[in-house]
This record gives C-alpha cells, structure tokens and sequence, in this order.
C-alpha cells in the first residue's frame, strides 16, 4: 500500500494547477469529465507514477463545496492509497466497522480501476481512498496516456502528508484502524506505507482537523526554493500552495 494521489479543492481550479506546475516544472495531463455526476470539475497532474489532482465545485450543495465553507477556503481535501490486494483491504474495512460510503468499478482500454471511499467522519482528517488497478501500473483515474506528460527535472513522487488535530493521537489511531497499519513506534505519530508516509501533528493554523501538508520528494532543492520565492508563496522558509504547506524532501 502506497500513497499515489493527493487531492486539492479549489474554487480556482486552473490558476492553482498553473501555480504547481510552474512551481515543479510539471504537466497537466488529465481532466475526468465523469466527475461532473459529483458537481467537480477536476485536473490531474502527475509527479512520477504518483498524482496531485484538483478538484473544484461547479454545482451547489457539494460535499467539496461544504469543505470550502468549514476551512475557510481551499486546501488538501483527499488521501488515495494504492492497494495491491483490494478485496483483502475491502473485507478488512467492512469488518472493522468503518462505512464505506463508495464504491467505484471503472473499466476502460483493458484496464481495471476499484476504489471504496471510507466514511470521512469516521475516519477524520481527509476522505480516504483505497484503490487498486489492475494492470498495477495502471492508473486510470488520470486517464490512459499519463505517462507522457511525466517530467523529474525537479520533482520525483509524492511521499508523504501530514493531518493536523487537536488530537492528533486519536486522529493517528483512527487511521491506523482504516487502512490495517499500526505505527513503527508507539512515541510517533507516523504510519509507514510503501515509499510515503502518513504524519500526524497538533492544529498549526486554527483551521481545524485536516489536511496539513503534502509531501514530495525533490531532485532539485535549489530550483525549487527559487521558483517559490519568485511566484511569493514562500513563508518563513516553507512553501504554501492551494491552503497546504508543501514539503520538499
């Protein structure tokens, strides 16, 4: 299990998506019309194998909508994990009395995509998904012809996020409990997944339980840093996009 996309909402879908390509010298590569059944609109864009997409409201009474409204504006909205067993994750979900609120079976050009979504309530934090492709090295929620639009003059893949609670030990229990981990030592509050991690602190900006930071791994630090300073969204030496601290490892 894996993190392979990390999920922003945005009332300004495209000037944010400009903002992080500029940023890591990446490559939209992707819009799903599908998730207009949800009031979204949407764009994917890839680092490596992995995934930032934005997701943005274009209907009322959203449940993306209602994020915007409870943070105070945009931020980090969706945890997806890559699963190589999903039915042993689903059965493992269904059993440890977490409601899955959705479930998604999408096949297209031979592939295979499977996705539950996990209570966000119960979970706490950001809406979890746990998906599979089937070929693994699939990932059709960006389509079919992502690999294309890869570029790793900057930037690698994701590897990490970080959830922010006045309880941060109760918010790492419950995710522990969603997706089957427990943490490699009881004084952190950390789950390690393949190549990511999962970080959990105290509320840094008053904006309540949620998304803190997402995390990258970075070729080329120096570039990066630069680039920041010159779009201004550099702050006390961290870099800020779309209402998430963005980490560079």
């Amino acid at each position: 299990m894996r993190l392979r996309q990390l999920v922003f909402v945005s009332n300004e879908r495209d000037e944010l998506a400009k903002k992080i390509c500029d940023l890591f010298n990446l490559k939209e590569t992707y819009n799903d019309a599908g998730l207009i059944n949800f009031g979204l609109e949407n764009v994917l864009i890839p680092l490596g194998d992995t995934f930032f997409e934005i997701v943005m409201p274009v209907q009322e009474n959203t449940t993306a909508g209602r994020f915007l409204d409870k943070r105070g504006g945009e931020g980090g909205y969706m945890v997806i994990v890559d699963s190589s067993d999903f039915e042993k994750e689903q059965a493992r979900v269904e059993s440890s009395g977490i409601e899955i609120v959705w479930h998604g079976n999408r096949k297209e050009e031979n592939i295979q995509a499977r996705t539950i979504h996990l209570h966000p309530k119960q979970v706490g934090g950001a809406i979890l998904s746990i998906d599979h492709m089937n070929p693994q090295s699939a990932w059709l929620w960006a389509g079919t012809n992502w690999e294309k639009d890869i570029n790793k003059t900057l930037v690698d893949v994701i590897s990490g996020v970080t959830l922010q609670s006045k309880d941060p030990e109760l918010l790492c229990t419950k995710w522990e409990n969603a997706l089957g981990k427990k943490r490699l030592l009881k004084n952190e509050l950390s789950i390690s997944l393949k190549d990511s991690e999962i970080n959990f602190v105290e509320d840094e900006d008053g904006r309540g339980e949620g998304i803190n930071a997402f995390r990258v791994k970075a070729l080329n630090h120096e570039k990066i840093l630069a680039n920041a300073r010159k779009m201004q969204v550099l702050e006390n030496g961290n870099i800020y996009l779309g209402g998430v601290k963005i980490i560079i490892d």
